[in-house]
Formats: C-alpha cells, sequence, structure tokens
C-alpha cells in the first residue's frame, strides 16, 4: 500500500503551508487572525487531530496554527532531532518563520510534554502553555515507579525495541491497538482509526514516532542530553497553564499528571473531563474547545 503525504493536507476552513525552521521544512495548518494559539499533536496522530478547535479558535479572534511535529505528517521526517530540546526549538522556529514573536502554546500528549518544557527552554516564545492528557516530562519519570502507572510500563517498553514496533504499526493493527487502549467509550470511529492508520504508513513515520519514546526512556538513564534537558526544565513555571485530563485516561493517570502542579508558579486552570480517555482534542472535542476559549483570553492580554 502507498500512501503519500497529500493525504495529510485534509480541506477544511484553513490553509496550509510549510515553514522552514531549525534546519528543517515543517507542515502548518492556519487559519485567522490575532494572537497565535500554536498546536501541538500527539502519537499517534497528526495537526488533523485539531480539526474541531482549529476554526472555532480562529471565530474566536486567534490565530491558529496546528504544526505537524518533527517526523510526523507532512513535515520532515529527519533521522535525528527527537529529543525535548531539539523539539522546542521546532515550536520556537516555527512560531517565528510565521513572523510572530511569541504564542500561547497548546500540546496534547507529545505535544503537551513539549508544551510543558516550552517556558523553559523557549521562554521568549512563550506566553502560556495548555496541557493535555500529559503530566510534566520529570513527573512522567518519576511516576513510573508508582504502582498503578506503572501499568503502561509494559506498552512504553515495547517501544524501545528495534523493528518490531515499526513492522506493527505499517503492517499490522498497531494504530487501532493504541487508539482503542486508551481512549474512553465510543472513540475512535473507523474513519478516524483509517486516516491515521494511513498517517503513520507514511515512509519514516512509524520509526520517526518512537523515536520520541526512544530518547526520553533512554535519556532519563544518565546520558548527558538528559541531565541538560532535566536540569532546564526542574524550574517554576511562571505563565498561565490550562491542564486539562481525561478522567478515564488510562496511560497517563489523572492523579500522574495532578502530580505535575508543583511545578506551576503562574497561575494554574486545571480540569478533569471525567467521561474522556487520552484522546482529549477528538474525544471530548466540543468541551476542549469551551475550556481553551474561557482560558485564552485570561493569557493574551
Amino acid at each position: 500500500m502507498t500512501v503519500d503525504s497529500a493525504e495529510i493536507l485534509v480541506g477544511g476552513d484553513w490553509q496550509h503551508r510549510f515553514v522552514a525552521a531549525n534546519g528543517a521544512r515543517f507542515h502548518v495548518v492556519e487559519s485567522g487572525e490575532g494572537p497565535l494559539v500554536m498546536l501541538l499533536h500527539g502519537f499517534p496522530q497528526f495537526w488533523w487531530a485539531w480539526r474541531a478547535q482549529i476554526p472555532a479558535l480562529a471565530r474566536a479572534g486567534y490565530r491558529v496554527a496546528a504544526m505537524d511535529l518533527r517526523g510526523y505528517g507532512a513535515s520532515d521526517k529527519p533521522p535525528r532531532g527527537y529529543d525535548t530540546l531539539t523539539l522546542a526549538a521546532d515550536v520556537a522556529g516555527v512560531i517565528k518563520g510565521l513572523g510572530e514573536t511569541d504564542a500561547v502554546i497548546v500540546g496534547h500528549d507529545w505535544g503537551a510534554w513539549i508544551a510543558w518544557s516550552m517556558p523553559s527552554l523557549q521562554p521568549r516564545v512563550t506566553t502560556a502553555i495548555g496541557v493535555l492528557s500529559m503530566g510534566h516530562p520529570l513527573t512522567m519519570r518519576v511516576s513510573m515507579g508508582r504502582r498503578r502507572q506503572r501499568q503502561a510500563l509494559p506498552r512504553l517498553l515495547s517501544f524501545q525495541l528495534p523493528f518490531l514496533p515499526e513492522r506493527r504499526f505499517t503492517r499490522g493493527d498497531g494504530v487501532a491497538e493504541v487508539l482503542a487502549a486508551w481512549a474512553g467509550p465510543g472513540f475512535p470511529d473507523a474513519a478516524t482509526t483509517d486516516r491515521y492508520r494511513r498517517a503513520m504508513q507514511l515512509p519514516s513515520v512509524s520509526h520517526t514516532s518512537m523515536e520520541y519514546y526512544r530518547w526520553a526512556v533512554r535519556s532519563a538513564f544518565g546520558r548527558r542530553d538528559g541531565r541538560t534537558f532535566a536540569a532546564a526544565i526542574d524550574r517554576p513555571i511562571d505563565v498561565p497553564i490550562l491542564q486539562l485530563h481525561g478522567g478515564l485516561d488510562p496511560w497517563v493517570l489523572p492523579e500522574t499528571a495532578a502530580a505535575s502542579r508543583r511545578w506551576a508558579d503562574g497561575p494554574l486552570n486545571a480540569r478533569v473531563l471525567p467521561g474522556a480517555g487520552h484522546f482529549l482534542p477528538e474525544e471530548a472535542a466540543d468541551d476542549v474547545t469551551a475550556r481553551l476559549l474561557e482560558w485564552l483570553p485570561t493569557t493574551t492580554g
């Protein structure tokens, strides 16, 4: 089966463009005018995960940009650069490439991992962060020692294996398994599963998406880049934070996410959405949009 990156260029109330930043080229979907809100997707997805929020935020008076992260969708897929310091620099570079000086950064899953890191790694471009379905990176490191959160460990360790995860996500039912295992009731439907399955079958995506998990685990065991990253983000976050989490999320547990609040030194708006699992922008699209529209005016002056 041949899958072309043109499938990522889904039409809608938005425009597609490509932005050169940090030595790579990134696909960005944008809509609207006003203060910039940068949306960062998670695994195993791409920008399309934010399809419900993009037009709603644009109508409310924001310039919305949803980028495909390095290694995903129609963005470049270089062999290296999947450490969080590089990923944060990617986001900062795209913001500047869009002609803006700063943005509210809203991320889900891996996008939220990056968003948690932005106030420390890229403070000049970060005015506020929204974090969905992910704990602060240092909380995530500690949480794997706790009994309930440790239930996610077998899948995390399976992502460390060479070749096998890639085959499972391109030739097997890996995408469907992850979506079903991490979601709450009713998500995903067959069409959504098929779109994400095909996006994972783009050349190199199954490998580059695994590199996020591999770096996160390996860097935690004394590597210099891991020590540098941990030291950089181990500081209070003084920008406004919106933290949304699914009450049924089995991948990152609500109590794990709640422990991240120790790093919040600025205004924190934390909500648990009780009927949702891990994929909040889609499972609880209306609720997520409403919470964003309620919170954003408090962040942009």
